[in-house]
């Protein structure tokens, strides 16, 4: 008796199946159903390849095998940290459109590729098996497609010199399949958000105090998120549904708005709007459209295969931003809706690409540069032409868990700005502990929820010189190549270079490649704990002016020295920076 695929414990369990040559050392079997199928591969003009094959509505397995050689890790959008190779009888995963996406690289300790790969279509519902072949001592990787009316098609990455590299080249072929979201320039510019801040006890004084003091600091948005809405308190959603302000809180919500929108801030809310709590007025009305309980405390969802509850959501979306005079939505818990994922009822993921497409068009109607915020682990390649703003998953106070997820997502990011999840840290600690937050989330769009008044004013001195510096660098930060190394060494030593100029942010004690030579400028950001650097000069070396800055952006150093190829002790402060420029 045949073993079914999601029953066996390992792959070498499974079936037997002939494996042909498909790329570099990457062997591939094809199952439609379970029994060999043919298929082709096509090389394109950037040098990827593309297997494709027509299941004629067939469920499909693509199998990929291959020696594990010196294998160091495995990423994947939903790797979390988890991230080194694993047996193939513990790398499961469910992806669909708003959640993760069936791609994956697996490298070497050097840090080059073995095998990229990304399937075209980032909407079905894939399981994927992945990891070490105990029995076979090889690393496989196990998509089971459902069946499609088109054909199925699997793009490949040809050996990279490294993940970046060759994610890259995956990405720049997502982005000329599909049309992104504009990108307006506020969905540039550093974020204020009030949850972490105050959580829902928040009013309409607290958030234009705020809003005053984020402007002047160098913020160029806010998000009102939880708590604005009636029934908006209490941890859980037993609440939601009925999307209306809370009159105490809030007593003319719109008008509010405009006296923030005044400060020069833009104006965003949370909303859930696929979520339906039994204390929300609306209840009785959308219950029947909302059956099964979301997994987030207190609350059911709505089913967005059905037109009624797509409309509703488009309606209750449209209304706010339209009525209050927003400037766009924090939308929340979309992937949610995976609770009817396999119910034989429909394909969740094509009925939230219906809903979407026209929640964009409607809210763009109402406002040409809405703002759409999405979060991990919706922001993969199909989920970019309905938001502009990418954000990471929560992670409060870990500068280190923003580092790696903000750059996880910018390794597909095909379009929208990739922001942090909203800073947060005490007022009592010491200033270099609010720098370690900012400079977590510097090569993202920062978002921040502290309590601007309650800050000490060196913590104030600081946020502003991180802000202003960010804003000075944006055009590498955001826009620029990067290197962020290995993904299981989790970026601590980050490049991003454009025009000239290269930042590098470096977490942990090693040296740091510098090319004074080849750079114009060349900005260190040491956020290690030692209050120093160790350049590693690349030759020929150059005559260099150094400018040493302090975490609150208080001068140390400036000098001008003759850089040598070989290594260097640099003084920089812990959480401070060295600004290095070629003298011509």
């Amino acid at each position: 008796m045949t073993t079914l695929s999601h029953e066996a414990v390992t792959t070498a369990e499974l079936a037997p199946a002939t494996y042909r040559p498909l790329l570099d050392t990457v062997e591939v079997a094809v199952l439609v159903a379970g029994s060999e199928t043919d298929w082709y591969l096509t090389e394109l003009s950037d040098g990827l390849r593309i297997l494709q094959l027509d299941a004629h509505g067939a469920p499909v397995e693509i199998r990929l095998s291959l020696p594990l050689g010196d294998a160091a890790g495995y990423w994947h959008p939903k790797a979390g940290w988890t991230r080194t190779v694993v047996a193939d009888w513990a790398g499961r995963a469910e992806v669909s459109l708003v959640d993760g996406l069936a791609a994956g690289c697996l490298y070497d300790y050097d840090g080059a590729t073995m095998l990229t790969f990304g399937l075209a279509d980032p909407v079905s519902e894939v399981s994927v098996r992945y990891g070490v072949s105990e029995e076979n001592d090889t690393y496989v990787v196990h998509l089971h497609l459902p069946p499609s009316d088109r054909p199925h098609r699997l793009v490949l990455v040809p050996r990279s010199p490294s993940v970046a590299a060759a994610v890259g080249a995956l990405r720049d072929w997502y982005a000329a399949q599909t049309t992104p979201m504009p990108v307006p320039e506020a969905a540039r510019l550093p974020l204020y958000c009030t949850w972490y801040a105050y959580n829902q006890q928040i009013d309409a004084e607290a958030v234009e105090t705020q809003a005053r003091l984020a402007a002047g600091i160098g913020f160029g948005a806010l998000i009102v998120d939880d708590g604005w809405q009636r029934h908006g308190h209490g941890r859980g959603y037993a609440g939601v549904g009925d999307w209306v302000p809370d009159v105490e809180k809030f007593p003319d919500f719109t008008s509010h708005v405009l006296r923030v929108r005044k400060t020069g801030l833009r104006y965003m809310i949370w909303v859930a709007p696929l979520l339906l709590g039994p204390r929300a007025e609306c209840h009785e009305q959308w219950a029947p459209f909302a059956p099964v309980a979301a997994k987030v405390p207190g609350a059911y969802v709505l089913d967005p295969r059905l037109p009624e509850v797509r409309a509703h959501v488009v309606d209750t979306c449209v209304r706010l931003v339209r009525d209050h005079g927003l400037d766009g939505l924090k939308v929340d818990f979309l992937d949610e809706a995976m609770v009817y994922a396999g119910d034989g009822q429909g394909d969740v993921g094509q009925a939230l690409t219906l809903l979407l497409g026209e929640l964009r068009t409607a809210l763009e109607q109402v406002r040409e540069d809405v703002l759409i915020e999405l979060r991990q682990p919706y922001v993969g390649p199909g989920m970019v032409p309905f938001g502009n703003m990418l954000r990471s998953f929560d992670c409060p106070a870990d500068s280190a868990a923003n580092r790696v997820r903000t750059l996880d997502t910018a390794l597909l990011a095909v379009g929208g700005a990739v922001h942090s999840d909203p800073l947060l840290w005490s007022p009592q600690a010491p200033v270099e502990s609010a720098a370690r937050q900012l400079i977590g989330a510097f090569h993202s769009v920062p978002q921040v929820s502290v309590r601007l008044d309650e800050l000490p004013e060196e913590h104030v001195r600081a946020l502003r010189f991180w802000l202003a510096t960010w804003r000075a660098l944006r055009p590498q930060l955001l826009d620029g190549t990067v290197e962020p190394g290995r993904p299981d060494d989790l970026y601590t030593l980050v490049s991003s270079t454009k025009g000239g100029t290269e930042v590098i942010t470096v977490h942990v004690e090693r040296p740091v490649p510098v090319r004074p030579a080849a750079m114009e400028t060349t900005v260190l950001v040491n956020a290690t704990n030692q209050p120093r650097l160790v350049l590693d000069v690349e030759a020929p070396g150059s005559a260099v002016e150094i400018e040493v800055t302090g975490s609150d952006g208080r001068m140390i150093d400036r000098c001008r020295v003759e850089l040598t190829a070989g290594l260097h002790g640099l003084p920089v402060p812990r959480m401070g920076l060295a600004t290095i420029k070629s003298v011509a």
